[in-house]
């Protein structure tokens, strides 16, 4: 049996340790996450959903506990060992879209291709199949500013996906969108997650989008349960 692609023993994580008002936000986590499986990740504002994922994209490190990807552990690792990982295993999607204004859709996805080694002929090839995938090919030549907020997210799910990662982490990503957008949005980014058959773990507080993935777990208390 393989490895999960992601896996967190035991992770705890607080903030102004050692003074009067730590907060401890993570009280020991546990979570793993199987090749091709799209789990929902549901909490409370303030509950500690966004340092869960930063931890499990290796933004952030946990206080005590371990964090795998496939297998290999990377606590301890050296930052640039934690910054490869992160750039070969893992796509991030975030509320907001953070597309770089100066390029078109097809060039945001083609950069990071090209700063991961591929050639720009290939780069492009691949941006525009992710760009056909989500319905959105023939704004391949337009920029952010000329582009309505669904379609700024559908580039950004296809630049998290450009080099293939493993694993998708995603925070919020349509909770910028009126209700209508936001579920054209998410049967995009589902349909492009199951096609490419990656692993995903998906924040939101929409319970009727979470419900339509594998599970869903919930996060309070510093703690994940099943929801």
């Amino acid at each position: 049996m393989s490895d999960p692609v992601l896996r967190l023993t035991d992770v705890k994580k607080s903030y102004n340790k050692g003074l009067e008002n730590e907060v401890n936000v993570l009280g020991g986590v546990d979570l793993s996450l199987e090749a091709g499986e799209i789990v929902a990740l549901v909490a409370p504002s303030g509950a500690g959903k966004s340092t869960l994922l930063h931890i499990a994209g290796l933004l952030d490190v946990p206080d005590t506990g371990e964090v795998a990807i496939g297998g290999v552990t990377m606590t301890g690792q050296s930052d640039r060992k934690r910054t490869a990982a992160r750039r070969r295993d893992i796509g991030f999607i975030y509320q907001f879209h953070h597309l770089l204004p100066e390029f078109n859709a097809l060039e945001n996805i083609t950069l990071p291709q090209l700063s991961n080694g591929a050639s720009r002929r290939d780069a492009e090839a691949r941006a525009r199949d992710l760009l056909t995938r989500v319905g959105v090919a023939e704004r391949a030549d337009h920029r952010p500013a000329a582009l309505s907020g669904g379609e700024q997210q559908r580039v950004a799910f296809c630049r998290a996906l450009a080099n293939q990662p493993r694993l998708l982490l995603a925070d919020e990503p349509t909770g910028n969108l009126d209700p209508a957008t936001s579920d054209q949005v998410f049967d995009a980014l589902l349909g492009l997650v199951r096609d490419t058959g990656l692993s995903a773990l998906i924040a939101t507080h929409n319970l009727d989008l979470a419900a339509r993935m594998d599970r869903v777990l919930r996060l309070e208390g510093g703690r994940l349960t099943p929801a």
